[in-house]
């Protein structure tokens, strides 16, 4: 068992001080990108817009795109990182030792929460300076985003075991995850889109993690909570099964 924790340990240390490492592609961008969107969506655009969801528009943004974050770092870094070490084929020396791959998948999903939650904090930093953020529930607040960033890291391992090359990786955040996240509610409210949209919208799962993380800060959601926690719940079940079975078959991993 302390041999197991020691290896849990020794990958996410790993995966940490790599993002640290290169800081300036992946710490400072999402700084950089989300002080745009406060600019251009939030002043140039929410002084026209008024209020939303009874706040002003650019605090009824501020949830969203501070998730926006979490969940691209989440992703980025665990697909990067894992394919990476496809790749290079020294993940092998990892299959081979004797360390349970419960132990590697959670090293790795934690490397990519640790990175979501970090970005997500230096989002809301930078929000400060545009909108007098206030918690309705910090409990709410942080359940969301932790289980968020586990679900999307999650995604990025499962990526990564079935990317070939490395425009595999692009494939899913270009065409999936960015078109989704920008129609999950992140700068607007689904109760704007006629009957037949909304429902549309409700297929969308990142839909519920926008709106579960918006209720933690202003006390409103177009979602239940209790049916957005069950959602992301059964997703974080169902990708941790699929991503642990990949690993124990070698599935996309052993030539």
């Amino acid at each position: 068992m302390r041999e197991n924790l020691v290896a849990l340990q020794s990958i996410l240390s790993k995966e940490i001080t790599r993002y640290f490492r290169i800081w300036v592609q992946t710490l400072l961008p999402p700084a950089i990108t989300m002080t745009l969107y406060f600019v251009i969506f939030g002043n140039l655009i929410g002084s026209r817009v008024g209020e939303m969801g009874g706040v002003s528009y650019m605090a009824y943004i501020t949830p969203g795109i501070i998730m926006m974050s979490v969940i691209t770092n989440s992703y980025s870094n665990v697909v990067s990182s894992f394919f990476s070490a496809k790749f290079q084929r020294h993940i092998e020396e990892l299959l081979v030792a004797p360390v349970p791959n419960i132990y590697i998948l959670l090293g790795y999903i934690g490397g990519g929460v640790s990175r979501g939650l970090l970005t997500g904090a230096i989002v809301t930093l930078v929000s400060l300076f545009f909108v007098d953020l206030q918690i309705h529930n910090v409990a709410v607040v942080c359940i969301v985003i932790l289980l968020t960033s586990t679900l999307f890291a999650l995604g990025g391992f499962i990526n990564a075991v079935f990317a070939k090359k490395f425009d595999d990786i692009s494939i899913v955040p270009t065409f999936i995850l960015t078109p989704l996240t920008y129609l999950g509610g992140v700068f607007y409210t689904i109760t704007l889109l006629p009957d037949v949209w909304q429902k549309i919208s409700l297929a969308n799962p990142i839909l519920y993690m926008v709106n579960a993380f918006r209720y933690g800060f202003l006390g409103y959601s177009d979602i239940s909570l209790t049916v957005a926690f069950s959602i992301i719940g059964l997703f974080i079940v169902a990708m941790f099964l699929f991503a642990l079975y990949l690993l124990n078959t070698g599935k996309g991993l052993k030539s």
